[in-house]
């Protein structure tokens, strides 16, 4: 019995084509899987009429083009003749004529640039940041930085005795160096200049209006990670947030919009999961949320679902989020967004959104007056709903969505009060009435309100 469904793993062609050989590589350089040729796009069989001859033809087809050899096999349902091409997955990068393909999610995509280099590094056995940098020597390594990591670590117990020992040593302990050469990650926790190897170890921070066209200022923190991790929390008590101020007795109190343990975690979280040699770190602060982006998607078999529960920590730089477990900064089971959740909930605040965009991870807190404000925003606009839809769940989405064309499914079922799944049977039917219409990608485009 076949599969009957096109999955992470399987895909199905009606006839064959030599361009499927990039779907046989990016099968290869992922976790395997199987093509069948002579079914349709619902896995129902369709016949082939020159099955002879491709079995012939694809074996050698396959090895000439990529060196690797896969099962093909001929299978009968009804009479109707289909070929089955099972390929295993290669500990080696498998190339087709120059070019290596990557099967991602129930898609093929072409690796280049920084995706290339970091899976021709992964196939090496290696990460990034366990990489040698020939360039550097130990006086890149800023001695205050590692001055304040043991500061830091103090009372949690994880780090290695340093009494006495030299700064190269310290960084042997933490397992950043390689005989006498330094790793990668020793220069982005300590080096004095990181940016001198690699380009964007920053952070940029942008303080909005309304929307992300309302620029009012910013500010970039750069440096090694203990720096940034610092400096980025000063910078944003001092000069992006606004803290509420109120009184008991006589005496002034203020009060944090967003958890220090959320702020936190989600700094670290995109300090040791980004692509270090890919875009700066992005900080996003309006007058009711703050965002953080990170590029660098998630690993295979790990979810946005799977992070807001207990999961298994698989960081993209080891070796770095190791000697951040050492200093105290993150723990080593996957607990950092849990923290994020559940600091927000125990605060009284919306639950954060996480969400993958432009080939990252984004997570945005939501401060106490959120709703208040989109309620407001909604407000201004809802004497142009047309009377069928005011006032109910439709109405409300149709008003979101004026005030804010680009709005979320999540956003919108924060603000109606209803589950994810109402909000989106609310929009189908939106459409299906001519009322609304989607304007591009459900990645990048949005909404479009057509009623007058």
């Amino acid at each position: 019995m076949t599969n009957s469904h096109e999955s992470q793993n399987t895909e199905f062609k009606s006839s064959w084509q030599d361009d499927y050989l990039k779907w046989i590589c990016g099968f290869a350089n992922a976790i395997g899987g199987v093509i069948y040729i002579g079914k349709d796009d619902n896995g129902k069989v369709i016949g082939l009429a020159d099955y002879a001859k491709l079995m012939e033809d694809l074996p050698n087809k396959i090895r000439n083009a990529m060196g690797i050899i896969c099962d093909v096999q001929l299978h009968d349902e009804n009479g109707k003749k289909f070929i089955s091409i099972r390929v295993n997955p290669y500990s080696v990068p498998v190339s087709l004529r120059g070019r290596f393909y990557y099967r991602s999610g129930s898609a093929k995509m072409e690796l280049t640039g920084v995706e290339l280099n970091e899976f021709l590094i992964k196939k090496a056995g290696k990460t990034w940041d366990d990489m040698v940098e020939d360039n550097a020597t130990i006086a890149d390594i800023d001695d205050g930085s590692i001055t304040k990591f043991i500061a830091d670590s103090q009372g949690y117990g994880r780090l290695p005795e340093t009494v006495g020992l030299s700064v190269f040593q310290i960084l042997e302990k933490l397992k950043l160096t390689v005989d006498d050469k330094l790793k990668r990650a020793a220069i982005i926790m300590f080096g004095k200049d990181p940016m001198r190897f690699y380009p964007n170890v920053q952070v940029k921070i942008g303080r909005f209006g309304v929307d992300a066209a309302d620029l009012r200022f910013q500010e970039v923190v750069e440096g090694n990670l203990v720096h940034i991790l610092h400096e980025v929390q000063i910078q944003l008590n001092h000069k992006f947030l606004t803290r509420p101020v109120t009184f008991e007795g006589f005496q002034r109190k203020e009060n944090d919009i967003y958890p220090i343990a959320a702020l936190r975690e989600i700094l670290l979280n995109a300090l040791v999961h980004r692509t270090y040699m890919g875009a700066t770190i992005q900080m996003r602060v309006y007058d009711d949320r703050l965002s953080i982006w990170n590029e660098g998607t998630l690993p295979y078999g790990l979810s946005l679902e799977d992070l807001k529960k207990e999961h298994s920590s698989r960081p993209r730089n080891p070796v770095l989020a190791n000697a951040c477990f050492l200093g105290g900064y993150i723990d080593s089971w996957g607990r950092g967004t849990l923290k994020v959740i559940n600091s927000c909930k125990d605060a009284g605040l919306i639950e954060p959104e996480l969400i993958e965009k432009n080939g990252g991870i984004a997570i945005t807190l939501f401060a106490q007056n959120y709703l208040d404000t989109q309620t407001h925003e909604i407000t201004k606009t809802s004497g142009k709903t047309s009377g069928k839809t005011s006032g109910k769940t439709s109405g409300k989405i149709i008003d979101a969505m004026r005030s804010n064309p680009q709005i979320t499914i999540p956003e919108l079922a924060k603000l109606t009060g209803v589950t994810a799944r109402s909000v989106e049977r609310n929009i189908e039917s939106l459409k299906k009435s001519k009322q609304l219409q989607r304007i591009g990608s459900a990645k990048d485009g949005y909404w479009e309100v057509i009623i007058d």
